[in-house]
């Protein structure tokens, strides 16, 4: 019999949970050598591991016996450790995408003497709060604090005054400053022998920081106020952040912090993790009204695809909202509220399409889904006593019924009692989210403004609060920030300010005090940046004041905003929606498989939607979608202009001048023609070099310019806004004729880098498609060379992977959305083999990888009846020459496989993909 043999043996036979030293004494075994075996053992799943000190041991059956009592067994002794129920156990996840979160924070809670401290990460909505918790609320189980209390404590409330910081933390005395009339003790006294949360503990400065981890050193603090009295405290410290702990906090602090815990994204868990969720989620707002609530498939797709960037947070409070909706919509019904989907917002309705573009995660859920989904009050209140960020303070069902019952007693309708009644609950909802939101969204802001512009737009909100009794609203900071920036821009660039109409100036007379306070805002303005502001921008710092401090009496210029891709308008209205507020946007993401008809039709959709009777802009990023104006204008008698190569800075500014009261459509698109972004510091000049101020692009070349080259300038979007660069544009072209059109491109664009079936040679970085289609390695090599166009990671030491059947198939999956790779990669792979025979071509991996994703385009172009064509010059150059001859044998293979044909056109931009880019032996 082995060690470990005879330990667990000696263990099974015992009755009560035992020692290590009892084992080593009983067996005769070294005591460093039974604990190395017993944790091999619990481990192996054999035996279970007691809380407490000391340890204990016991086998799996016995720990049956000691937390349910068989019949006729003999009862647990009372002095014996129990094993605990924890609360990770009902975790959703727990063995899946927080199953290693979870082993670290009971190492955490758990370690001896006296448990770790932690640092939780993760995105915002993610359950940053929650997981600590349930961690505070597992130590309390397992009786390894003695103070139950969770002291929560937000540094963002004082992360710009170190001395209230202090107090608040570590308390204060007497005296210590004015107005403190009494000794009071702070949230580390409030906390020992217990837990302290941290959130966003990176908006601690760093004399902050420096207080914390003293404490955790020393276990010691003092009072603010106090010079020679020391306190002690024994308290757990749990941190919360959304940012890299690496950038964002001391690497002094961080290298206190023993244990890390990443907090995955909603979109990173498993699909039957999200529907969990929701079902959860579901069930606390039946909990809240006792009702059952049935929701239909296509509501249940909607919601989990409503969740763009607040994770399970964002998936609560749209929960909350729809579920507000159907209670209104069945006041009336004792036992039931029923989730239609025709019944839900735009903005959740859209999640349906959002899902819909994923096409695995679609399938999964389907196969999880009944066609109606049922959830009953289960009694039970939420297992973790957590009021978070996104948790309504008050029962919004409760205000619900009290004023649908007013209304009806009013003797109105029940069509006008609900569209009252949920015209209250948006605005509840959104004053509510938008307030949690300021400290997140003034970090985004920084990434638009400098900060002195930020603080000087903060001393003019000072002014007008405590000088002149001015009511702020909370979307000042953000609209005078960039309007300030904006003109800080145009001095700074040498052109002329803009004119004020006369018009302008005698709307703005009818508001004397809001031109006042323009007049003292315009001597700051002076004062701070030393030079002269003209009497026409106090006219418009007027109009400013009076948008955001009135309702405007008359209509004000819509905006849509249609990109290519899934996400790319979307995206970028958000943000900007988030920022200021406002209400006349609205996004079209049109994939690439979308005919231009259709896409107008909804682009039609979209500009009555915002139409406010001033007109609508259009911003796009290119192809056809600029071409729509006038269309729409005939369609609908709205005007509409447009503007090409929209950024998400271009969004914002056109947000920001569009909310002014009376905006004037071409004065917006004339200025939104000449914006160049928002104001930074200058950087020094470089000595000796004059700057180019051609806007950088990266161009993405394909035989046609539509196909390969649009996918890939999708994956390159994705990229680039990721990493939040939005001052580079990508490109597609085509290689017919590319040379003549490099020439002209290169009179706007400075090309920094290029991609795609060819490199053009044109003394710029090249990465070849598969070097592209390596994930992270491709991305890096990017990120790197926008860093720093001096430099370029042309050559990896790491090999590029041999591009096999199942690896092009790969490609094609992720960039193809109606071929199935699987079944046509044997026959395009047959087919370039065929073409290289017939040419006596020399196929390198990344020339067939090239061909294929050609050909991959070419066949869903031909099943979605989306041709290219040719003009006459083209046909008679194609027929003229020996290719129709040598395609023939490709193309009877290809039609006898898939029973599909290549037309013309298609066989044109093969021929031209083969002779611009392999290399005949």
């Amino acid at each position: 019999m082995t060690r470990k043999e005879k330990i667990l043996a000696y263990v099974q036979t015992k009755n009560k949970a035992v020692t290590t030293k009892e084992i080593a004494d009983d067996l005769g075994i070294l005591r460093n050598n039974v604990s190395k075996e017993l944790n091999v053992l619990v481990r192996a799943g054999k035996l279970s591991k007691l809380a407490g000190r000391p340890v204990k041991y016991q086998s799996l059956a016995a720990e049956t016996d000691t937390l349910i009592p068989q019949t006729g067994s003999k009862m647990p002794d009372p002095a014996e450790p129990v094993l605990r129920p924890s609360i990770f156990d009902t975790m959703i996840g727990q063995k899946d995408s927080l199953k290693t979160q979870i082993e670290q924070a009971k190492a955490a809670i758990l370690y001896p003497p006296h448990g770790l401290n932690v640092l939780i990460t993760g995105p915002t909505g993610s359950g940053k709060t929650y997981f600590a918790n349930a961690m505070h609320q597992f130590a309390v189980n397992q009786a390894m604090i003695e103070n139950k209390n969770f002291v929560t404590f937000n540094c963002a409330d004082y992360a710009h005054n170190p001395q209230l910081l202090m107090s608040h933390l570590f308390g204060y005395v007497k005296g210590a400053f004015t107005g403190a009339q009494e000794d009071r003790e702070g949230l580390i006294q409030k906390a020992n022998g217990g837990i302290l949360f941290l959130d966003e503990v990176h908006r601690l400065p760093p004399e902050g920081q420096e207080m914390i981890f003293y404490f955790m050193d020393h276990g010691t603090y003092s009072k603010l106020g106090e010079i020679t009295k020391v306190h002690h405290a024994d308290v757990r410290l749990i941190c919360a952040t959304t940012e890299d702990p690496e950038s964002s906090l001391l690497k002094t602090f961080v290298r206190r912090i023993p244990i890390t815990i990443q907090m995955p994204q909603f979109e990173a868990r498993s699909v039957r993790e999200q529907l969990a969720l929701l079902k959860r989620l579901l069930t606390l707002e039946a909990n809240r009204t006792q009702k059952n609530i049935t929701v239909t498939e296509d509501v249940v797709k909607a919601l989990l695809g409503s969740v763009t960037f607040g994770n399970v947070g964002q998936l609560k409070s749209n929960i909350q909202l729809v579920c507000a909706q159907g209670f209104l919509n069945s006041v009336d019904q004792a036992e039931q509220i029923n989730l239609k989907f025709e019944q839900l917002p735009q903005n959740i309705k859209d999640g349906m399409s959002r899902l819909a573009s994923d096409r695995v995660r679609l399938g999964k859920l389907s196969q999880l889904l009944e066609p109606v989904l049922l959830i009953q009050p289960d009694g039970a209140a939420e297992s973790i006593n957590e009021s978070d960020r996104y948790e309504l303070p008050y029962n919004l069902y409760e205000i619900i019924g009290n004023k649908a019952a007013l209304l009806k007693e009013e003797g109105l309708e029940q069509g006008a009692i609900n569209n009252f009644i949920m015209t209250d609950i948006n605005v509840h909802l959104k004053s509510f989210y938008r307030d949690n939101k300021i400290l997140r969204t003034e970090k985004n802001l920084n990434e638009l403004v400098d900060q002195d512009t930020l603080q000087l737009t903060k001393d003019i909100m000072q002014m007008l609060k405590n000088d002149c009794g001015y009511h702020v609203g909370e979307n000042f900071i953000y609209a005078m920030s960039l309007h300030l920036s904006s003109f800080i821009k145009r001095v700074q660039s040498g052109r002329p300010m803009r004119a004020v109409s006369d018009d302008l100036v005698a709307m703005v007379k009818d508001y004397p005090a809001d031109l006042k306070l323009a007049e003292k805002i315009k001597a700051m303005l002076e004062d701070h940046y030393d030079f002269l502001v003209p009497a026409s921008e106090v006219y418009y710092l007027a109009v400013l004041l009076i948008s955001l401090n009135s309702v405007p009496k008359h209509g004000k210029v819509g905006v849509v905003v249609a990109a290519h891709g899934n996400h790319t308008a979307s995206s970028m209205v958000q943000v900007v929606t988030e920022l200021l507020n406002v209400d006349n946007l609205a996004a079209f993401d049109m994939s690439l498989e979308m005919s231009p008809t259709v896409a107008l039709n909804e682009i039609i959709t979209k500009v009555k939607q915002v139409d406010r009777g001033n007109g609508v802009l259009l911003l796009v990023d290119m192809g056809s979608l600029s071409t729509f104006s006038a269309k729409i204008t005939d369609k609908t008698d709205i005007k509409v202009k447009t503007i090409d190569m929209v950024t998400t800075a271009m969004v914002l500014e056109a947000a920001r001048k569009t909310a002014l009261i009376d905006s004037d459509l071409e004065l917006v698109y004339h200025e939104l023609n000449e914006f160049n972004g928002y104001s930074r510091k200058a950087e020094e000049p470089t000595q000796g070099k004059l700057e180019d101020v051609r806007q950088r692009a990266i161009l993405a070349l394909c035989s046609t310019g539509k196909g390969t080259a649009e996918k890939i300038k999708q994956m390159l979007d994705e990229i680039l806004a990721d990493q939040l660069i939005d001052d580079v544009s990508v490109l597609t072209m085509s290689v017919v004729g590319m040379n003549d059109k490099i020439n002209e491109l290169n009179k706007e664009y400075r090309i920094i880098a290029t991609t795609g079936i060819a490199d053009p040679n044109l003394g710029v970085p090249y990465i070849s498609l598969e070097e592209l289609f390596q994930g992270d390695r491709g991305k890096r090599q990017l990120i790197e060379h926008l860093e720093n166009s001096q430099t370029w990671y042309v050559e990896s030491k790491t090999p590029t992977p041999k591009v096999d059947q199942a690896t092009a198939a790969n490609y094609l999956e992720q960039y193809y959305t109606f071929i199935n790779p699987k079944k046509v990669i044997g026959v395009l792979w047959q087919y370039c083999d065929l073409l290289a025979k017939e040419r006596q071509l020399k196929l390198t991996d990344a020339r067939r990888l090239a061909l294929i994703m050609h050909l991959g385009g070419a066949i869903e172009r031909v099943l979605l009846s989306a041709p290219v064509t040719l003009s006459a010059e083209q046909t008679i150059e194609f027929e003229q020459s020996d290719w129709p001859k040598t395609l023939k044998l490709a193309d009877e293979y290809l039609e006898a496989k898939l029973n599909l044909k290549f037309p013309p056109a298609e066989a044109y931009y093969i021929a031209k993909l083969v002779d611009t880019e392999m290399v005949e032996s």
